[in-house]
């Protein structure tokens, strides 16, 4: 018989309420409850989906099994930590941490309880992602886009790390290479952090990685194209589809990869709960989720390093 997990949902946001309404069905797991800062969201969220509400996750928490953390960045390592320390399996939105210390922390802790922590890099299971990768081998060159409309949340970090975290972590999966050079421009428009950048990274082994993430974008847009040796894979997280581009004599073919559309995210949380279960290793866990996270950190510096220079020339001929 199948033990009965109790789940518990800390942030009752976008991510949260997902999170919340997917465990709801999910077989033999049982949502125990929501929480949030604002107890009016936790309220409405706990009675969309029949569960109880909570303003304190130190409350709730004792009470689960597993554990989503959908809150701000900022807060992912105090809410991760009690989680642990209480012998929960703690399921974290991304980025991991703010930090590659507290990253870093989290990872030692679960290691060290034998618990599971999965991080919430979705598109790894997009099932665009999940066909497209099957055939792709030592790619030469990669370009990412992800584009958004200002939204008026993850507004405690920036772009590199509200977007670019994704194709970040999808990079890192696919070139098993020392990266050896970072380019990075970026702007601050309208937060004081980077609403757009764009980032090229050079590896060791020849390939070129171009990441391009927005959130002040009139439209959303979640792509990546990836070139190969006489191939050409272009594959659309949002809308599911991808499309193999081959060289064939003088002519070039358009194939579309087979794909089963599912729900990313229900993927992932399905996911999750099977580690908990056969106590397997998640697809993400703390140390691919520390990887992305030190890129990205990376990337930042390399971003105000650009801004510095750019300042002083700009003083120099005012």
């Amino acid at each position: 018989m199948t033990k009965e997990l109790k789940a518990a949902v800390i942030g009752a946001g976008r991510l949260g309420s997902i999170h919340a309404r997917v465990y709801t069905e999910i077989p033999h797991i049982k949502l125990i409850g929501v929480c949030d800062i604002d107890s009016q969201k936790a309220s409405l969220l706990a009675q969309n989906q029949g569960t109880q509400a909570s303003s304190d996750y130190k409350t709730l928490i004792p009470d689960a099994d597993i554990v989503s953390i959908a809150t701000p960045t900022n807060t992912h390592f105090e809410i991760g930590r009690f989680a642990l320390l209480q012998g929960k399996h703690v399921l974290i939105e991304k980025p991991v941490t703010d930090n590659l210390r507290d990253a870093a922390s989290l990872t030692r802790l679960a290691k060290s309880k034998n618990l599971t922590l999965q991080v919430g890099h979705v598109e790894r299971f997009n099932s665009a992602f999940i066909a497209a990768q099957k055939i792709v081998d030592h790619p030469l060159f990669i370009e990412c886009h992800r584009l958004s409309p200002f939204p008026n949340r993850s507004l405690d970090i920036g772009v590199v790390l509200d977007l670019m975290i994704h194709d970040i972590d999808i990079i890192l999966g696919l070139i098993r290479s020392e990266i050896t050079r970072i380019d990075a421009v970026g702007v601050n428009v309208l937060t004081p952090y980077e609403d757009i950048a764009n980032v090229r990274l050079h590896f060791k082994n020849g390939c070129i990685a171009n990441l391009t993430a927005s959130r002040i974008s009139d439209e959303v847009m979640r792509k990546i194209r990836i070139f190969l040796k006489d191939t050409y894979i272009s594959l659309d997280y949002q809308a599911q589809a991808a499309f193999a581009y081959k060289k064939e004599g003088r002519a070039i073919s358009k194939t579309a990869i087979p794909i089963e559309k599912e729900e990313p995210i229900k993927k992932e949380i399905e996911s999750f709960t099977l580690c908990v279960r056969n106590a397997r290793k998640p697809v993400v866990s703390g140390v691919e989720a520390y990887e992305a996270l030190k890129l990205a950190t990376r990337i930042r510096k390399a971003l105000r390093k650009h801004q510095a220079v750019t300042e002083r020339i700009l003083r120099k001929i005012s």
